[in-house]
């Protein structure tokens, strides 16, 4: 099954999507968050639904939602929009949506993008969906392994 990764924030929302196994995620694209947390739902929702999407998004079969906490593990003033966010998405998209512990995703986003681009205005442009790909990956590192099919 393939998933949809986000990295959801006030101004921009970052998006990675796994392969088609669900093994390996890799960032897709930043988009423009919206006035409210369901407007942002609403618009993912599109995107899902092939408004400018690649192929492969239309075979998102799960979505998983950064949950924004502080390094104690409480919540954060994001938390709540967040989850808002999660919600409605599950209700706009009727895919499972999943919440991912996403503390310190957007340092490791810009670690990452810092070996390969020095410019930061232009790592800037990505984090988004680094950080998307980083929330995805820990959450499919974090499955229990799929049973093996039948050896017919």
């Amino acid at each position: 099954m393939r998933f949809l990764g986000v990295d959801f924030g006030g101004r921009r929302l970052g998006l990675a999507l796994s392969d088609a196994t669900g093994l390996i995620a890799r960032p897709w694209r930043t988009i423009a968050a919206a006035a409210s947390p369901a407007a942002s739902a609403e618009a993912v929702a599109a995107l899902l639904a092939g408004a400018g999407a690649a192929p492969e998004a239309a075979e998102v079969g799960a979505i998983v939602v950064g949950l924004p906490r502080r390094l104690n593990g409480d919540d954060t003033d994001q938390t709540a929009p967040a989850r808002a966010f999660a919600a409605a998405l599950a209700d706009r998209t009727g895919r499972p949506v999943h919440l991912q512990d996403e503390r310190l995703t957007s340092r490791e986003a810009e670690s990452r993008l810092a070996r390969t681009e020095p410019d930061w205005r232009a790592r800037k442009a990505h984090i988004d969906a680094m950080a998307a790909g980083i929330i995805l990956q820990d959450f499919l590192d974090g499955r229990p392994p799929e049973p093996a099919g039948d050896p017919a």
